[in-house]
């Protein structure tokens, strides 16, 4: 058996890598040598697929035909010359150049020494194993194609470009015609031509590419109506002609060389003349658009009407409308629509267009407030009109029994709704508008107020103001005037929660009796909880905190914002069923319930304390307010000084300070005057005549020195007057009195000296003490209290001994000085809501960098006690 060697097994492995690598070194020297050989015939290429030949007389035809043959035959002659196959050594020595150690060579090598030494051949041996390991992982490199040394300035590149560009825009059929362009027999007319070439542009609004007639080998086509064929012939005039029957033949001379057809119908297009052609035209007809409603035309409380429509087109809608017309013969043709109406052009609304993708089908919704449009409420026909770009229409009509309006569902309101009606019917009912319209202001006093009353009566004098007839201006002002008198009726002054929340009570009830829609319904339902909310919030701010409630026997009932809440739902759940009659006396129950609560003013037109204790807590309550008041003025004086001209937030340009309060209030303060101008003396029924005196009417004219001894003086008498002396809250009270009275003493010193900084301390120190000697004060009462029935002096739940303050400045303080959810003190919620917005507030100007460093010291202080 004959034993192969390691070179041997070697070579037998690297068949596949030599056979690759001698190809790639091929490709390399082909490339490098014949190069500018098709460099040169895609640039030939390029130009006849252009229609070049045809542009240039034949004599440069001929020319430059021998100068690319010449050009062909040198690069082709440089290239054989140039090129070289490679051998096997040359591939085996590049292979063996891509393996590290270069085994292939080591393989076919001999040891020059000690080939007949044992040791050596035992080392090489072991070498040619490691180098044969080696050689078999041997792959082929990839050969190295680029010209850049060959062809610096790229021109393979721009000959393969324009290779490129024609086959993309060029025809590459007019290559085979350089044989006829350059046949010298055919005389002048072949030499020069001829030859053709057409265009089918579809509309512009169609979006359909334009289409090549000299690549339409099909024999039809299909195109759309309207599209243009341009055609135009090279060469002889009159030697190409066309004849076609899909539209009127051009208009241009048949020698012209450009022409035009517009497709009308289908026919055919024929070419006639030398690579004449004809095709059968199929005409794709442009549809017209449709539209249609897409359910039914409903109302959107309170007035709107609305509607979805469908548009449709094969390639889009451009514009659509709707035109609304009165339907006289469908009305209810009696009392004012007795008489033949007036004749009114039709109320046009543009249909929406979508801003963005496709109009070939969509749906829109059209959203229009038409309450006081003449044919709201009324019968009318609507036309829905769309058009697309080549001007085709489509129409759909609809009958609609009642164009959504806004229903007034007050009687009054509603009686002078009808009235307008009638005018804008026809101006013949104007004198009985007006003898209906003094019937109703015959007796104002119970169902008109001043202001509605003093509308009609103008409405009136309008409308007798004509001998037969009022004008149309007339008209329209008597429509305006009755429209706003009866919008005034029907929603009320939203200043007052009481009439606003009987208006929405009546109306629910009135529009529950006429059948009113679902929308219509849930409307007047979320104005009734807004009316609530708003009377009720009213109510807690205007309660008297120490208000005496009449003994009913420990049966008094008493209603949460969650029951009434569950009323109003259980009301719009019966609705919703159908159950009309349950839902109205429920709604009846309820109305009787709210007009059952009275809201309580404080001051002189209240109820006022009772018993010596309310009256020495309210008293007490109002000094801690003056000097809540007095305080906030000192902060103001001191902003002034220290930034001059700086507005006040709230304060209006040129308020000086202190007058603020003048602009704003604050709940639970009615009876008091205007805050910023109450002075001390002005709060509690025994305090007002101590501190009138000394201020004088309202404290005006006074410093702030003197308001401070003022309330310093008043606390003094209160605490003559105290309750519950001798009992240890009684006692503790007297003693947190007096801490307040020595504070208020230390302030009126510092602000004589002009130290507001420092009276400001002062007086934060006396109103702590405030605070808690009424705190003492309520818990001291209470114990008197213990054995009374609920009613007798204070209200039940009202002194709470142990409930801590929720406002550190005492501003919504009750009798106790604490807040409580049986109290009739307003919503905790929104007492947390004021406080952290106060507290934020001082945060945010204590952190203001630019403030003074006595400003900011003080407000550091005033945040230390929240």
């Amino acid at each position: 058996m004959t034993r192969t060697s390691p070179a041997e097994r070697a070579l037998a492995r690297l068949i596949w890598p030599l056979r690759l690598t001698r190809a790639g070194m091929v490709a390399e020297r082909a490339t490098r040598a014949f190069w500018p050989v098709w460099s040169l015939i895609f640039a030939t290429v390029a130009a006849f697929a252009f229609g070049l030949p045809a542009q240039v007389p034949p004599v440069w035809l001929w020319a430059g035909l021998g100068v690319v043959a010449l050009l062909l035959a040198a690069t082709i002659a440089r290239g054989v010359m140039r090129f070289r196959m490679p051998s096997r050594e040359e591939a085996l020595d590049r292979l063996d150049r891509t393996l590290p150690g270069r085994p292939i060579s080591t393989l076919l090598d001999q040891p020059a020494i000690g080939g007949s030494d044992p040791a050596t051949q035992s080392v090489w041996a072991a070498h040619l194993q490691r180098m044969e390991a080696r050689a078999a992982t041997a792959r082929a490199p990839e050969p190295d194609l680029r010209l850049s040394r060959q062809d610096p300035y790229a021109l393979r590149y721009v000959a393969a470009t324009a290779l490129a560009m024609a086959l993309l825009f060029g025809t590459l059929g007019r290559v085979s015609e350089v044989g006829d362009v350059v046949n010298l027999g055919a005389g002048p007319a072949v030499a020069s031509g001829p030859s053709w070439e057409g265009w089918v542009e579809p509309p512009l609004y169609t979006g359909l590419p334009s289409l090549y007639l000299n690549e339409i080998t099909a024999p039809e086509f299909e195109t759309p109506e309207g599209s243009r064929i341009t055609f135009r012939s090279y060469g002889e005039p009159g030697s190409i002609s066309i004849t076609t029957d899909v539209g009127p033949m051009p208009t241009e001379d048949a020698d012209s060389y450009a022409q035009s057809v517009t497709v009308e119908q289908s026919g055919t297009f024929t070419v006639n003349g030398p690579m004449g052609r004809s095709w059968n035209i199929s005409v794709r007809a442009d549809a017209a658009p449709a539209v249609a409603l897409d359910g039914e035309v409903e109302g959107e409380p309170p007035g709107q009407m609305q509607f979805a429509f469908t548009a449709t087109d094969d390639y889009g809608v451009t514009s659509g409308t709707a035109h609304i017309r009165l339907d006289p013969d469908r009305a209810d043709r009696r009392y004012g629509l007795a008489v033949d109406p007036e004749p009114r052009e039709a109320l046009v609304l543009d249909l929406p267009m979508p801003f963005r993708g496709s109009r070939a089908e969509f749906t829109e919704v059209l959203l229009e407030d038409l309450s006081q449009h003449p044919f709201a409420n009324l019968p009318v026909s609507m036309v829905l009109t769309v058009t697309d770009e080549a001007g085709q229409i489509g129409t759909v009509s609809y009958d609609i029994p009642r164009l959504p309006g806004r229903r007034f569902f007050d009687p009054m309101a509603n009686a002078l709704i009808e009235m307008r009606r009638d005018i804008l019917w026809s101006r013949e009912n104007a004198t009985r508008a007006a003898q209906i319209l003094r019937a109703i202001t015959w007796s104002p006093e119970d169902d008109l107020d001043n202001g509605v009353y003093l509308q009609i009566r103008s409405a009136i004098r309008r409308l007798e103001s004509g001998v037969d007839s009022i004008s149309t201006e007339t008209r329209d002002q008597v429509a305006e005037i009755l429209w706003n008198a009866a919008l005034e009726l029907e929603v009320g002054d939203l200043d007052d929660a009481l009439e606003r929340l009987r208006r929405a009570q009546e109306r629910l009830s009135e529009a529950m009796q006429q059948g009113a829609s679902d929308e219509e319904i849930a409307q007047l339902m979320q104005e009734l909880r807004e009316a609530m909310d708003d009377y009720m919030r009213q109510l807690a701010e205007n309660a008297q905190p120490g208000e005496d409630r009449p003994d009913d026997g420990g049966e008094r009932m008493e209603m949460s914002m969650a029951d009434l809440e569950e009323m109003m739902r259980r009301i719009e759940e019966l609705m919703q069923q159908g159950r009309m009659a349950e839902a109205q006396e429920m709604l009846n129950a309820l109305q009787q319930m709210l007009e059952n609560m009275e809201m309580t003013q404080g001051g002189e037109g209240g109820d006022g304390p009772q018993t010596p204790g309310e009256q020495a807590m309210e008293g007490l309550q109002d000094t801690l307010r003056d000097q809540q008041d007095l305080s906030d003025d000192a902060f103001r004086e001191l902003q002034d000084r220290l930034n001059p001209g700086r507005p006040q937030p709230g304060q209006q340009q040129g308020q000086q300070p202190g007058q603020q309060g003048q602009q704003q209030g604050q709940p639970g303060q009615q009876g008091q005057g205007q805050q910023g101008q109450q002075q001390p003396g002005s709060g509690g029924q025994d305090g007002a005549p101590e501190g009138q005196a000394q201020g004088g009417e309202n404290g005006e004219g006074m410093s702030l020195a003197e308001r401070q001894e003022a309330l310093r003086r008043l606390l003094e008498q209160q605490q003559g007057r105290l309750p519950g002396t001798g009992t240890e809250a009684g006692d503790e009270a007297q003693r947190q009195l007096d801490r307040a009275g020595r504070a208020m003493e230390e302030a009126e010193g510092l602000l004589e000296d002009g130290d507001i900084a420092g009276a400001l301390d002062a007086q934060s120190e006396a109103l702590e003490a405030l605070r808690e000697g009424m705190s003492e004060l309520g818990r001291a009462l209470a114990q008197e209290q213990t054995g009374e029935q609920p009613g007798q002096g204070q209200a039940e739940g009202n002194m709470a001994p142990d409930r801590p303050l929720q406002d550190p400045l005492g501003r919504q303080a009750g009798n106790s000085g604490s807040f409580g959810s049986d109290e009739a003190m307003g919503d905790r919620q929104e007492a947390s809501r004021r406080a952290r917005e106060l507290l934020d507030e001082l945060r945010q100007r204590s952190a203001e960098q630019d403030r003074p460093e006595v400003e900011r010291d003080y407000l550091r202080r005033l945040l230390d006690q929240f």
